[in-house]
């Protein structure tokens, strides 16, 4: 009875070690894209392609990777408040069943409050997941001595559940071989943005 008690004991231990790893390995989730699937690439120069010519942009890279169609909506300079007024046009216009997040870059640059740039993207989010679409958020780092990722992306993907690329982005940036100029990324950078993208995408997919 004592062994058989202890056996059964073991057994739950690690049943429970077992549901908790399977926990923390989840992640937030988005529709799985059918071979017709629409991503709508929103944002700024970063988007755009900026520092490489327009067929080694991201969004064209990635649309190579997914096989799926990709519009390139960046737009050079813009800050969050421009393209919050943008988004709901581009967001009828093609009725894509994805959306790339990559803003707030040009806010830091000019030094726009954080406060404002944060309630700029929630409301983007809002507004994306409020038409019933699927939205990546991307960390754009704070261009400094050091780049790393405002933590308010972090937060906006942990309130709205939202599949999140936080690093990959700095990492390019921090790197002088990936880099056409001190904010932009070349073709090879954004090739590894557009892979990590690719990546993060496949492993969200609910199939």
């Amino acid at each position: 009875m004592h062994i058989r008690t202890t056996t059964r004991f073991i057994f739950s231990v690690l049943l429970f070690i077992c549901l908790a790893l399977a926990g923390c390995d989840s992640q937030p989730k988005i529709a799985f894209l059918e071979p017709n699937a629409v991503i709508l690439a929103f944002g700024d120069s970063l988007t755009y392609g900026t520092g490489a010519s327009r067929n080694q942009s991201y969004p064209v890279q990635l649309e190579r990777s997914l096989n799926r169609r990709v519009v390139n909506a960046g737009v050079p300079g813009e800050v969050s408040a421009a393209g919050l007024t943008r988004l709901p046009g581009l967001l009828a216009q093609h009725r894509p069943d994805l959306v790339i997040l990559c803003h707030g870059g040009n806010d830091f640059l000019r030094q726009n409050g954080k406060d404002k740039v944060k309630e700029n993207l929630r409301q983007m989010v809002s507004l994306i997941k409020g038409s019933g679409v699927d939205v990546v958020l991307v960390g754009v780092p704070q261009f400094g001595l050091l780049l790393s990722p405002a933590p308010l992306y972090a937060e906006i993907a942990e309130e709205f559940d939202i599949p999140f690329e936080e690093e990959t982005l700095a990492d390019i940036l921090s790197e002088p071989s990936l880099k056409s100029d001190r904010i932009h990324p070349n073709a090879e950078g954004y090739g590894i943005l557009a892979e990590a993208f690719a990546a993060l995408i496949e492993k969200a997919q609910d199939r």
